[in-house]
């Protein structure tokens, strides 16, 4: 699992903060944030509240990849915000505000600086957010909010996300790859 993490010195978090400064960086979180909030509307709603499909982290990891896990944390924060402003479907809730927080962190972690996207780190990636977001913290503030049985929800979580990774797993590979030729490109410039 070591090698599928960038490796993390003092220059990559340094250079994460530096994103803040960027222009092109602040400019692409923006668009992502967009990108984010209108991929939030189309979501497959198989128990309300509670069990949901939807591809918004796409992305959050699109601008992990490219703006890095600081502001890319901060963007997915943001989004999850306006999503809810916008649109509120319940009561807000700042825990799920960091659960977004973490996932782009998490995909900064496994995507910033990365010279090559291969399926096993994005499997990786999936797996970690997966096990860490949505079968653990999210049953637990869904426990916090409305008293239902952990487990159950765990258990109706666990068989939508183990149906749900192959496809999760493979979007993600496909619009990271996509993601890293439009950067190695002239579009993008530092």
């Amino acid at each position: 699992m070591e090698k599928y993490f960038v490796k993390q010195t003092t220059s990559f978090w340094i250079d994460a903060a530096q994103e803040f400064k960027r222009v092109t960086s602040i400019t692409v979180a923006a668009m992502m944030m967009a990108l984010n909030t209108l991929l939030g509307y189309f979501k497959i709603i198989l128990i309300p509240k509670i069990l949901t499909i939807s591809f918004a982290s796409l992305a959050v990891a699109s601008c992990a990849m490219v703006c890095g896990p600081l502001l890319s944390a901060c963007m997915a924060a943001v989004a999850d915000v306006i999503k809810y402003v916008v649109r509120p479907d319940g009561p807000f809730f700042i825990c799920f505000t960091v659960n977004e927080f973490l996932t782009g962190f998490i995909y900064g972690l496994f995507f910033y600086k990365c010279t090559k996207v291969s399926l096993g780190r994005c499997i990786c990636a999936r797996l970690v957010i997966v096990l860490l977001i949505n079968l653990f913290l999210t049953p637990l503030w869904l426990y916090v909010m409305y008293g239902n049985a952990f487990w159950a929800m765990v258990s109706a979580r666990l068989l939508k996300n183990v149906l749900m990774f192959p496809i999760d797993a493979a979007l993600l590979y496909l619009v990271l790859t996509t993601t890293s030729k439009v950067m190695k490109q002239k579009a993008y410039q530092r």
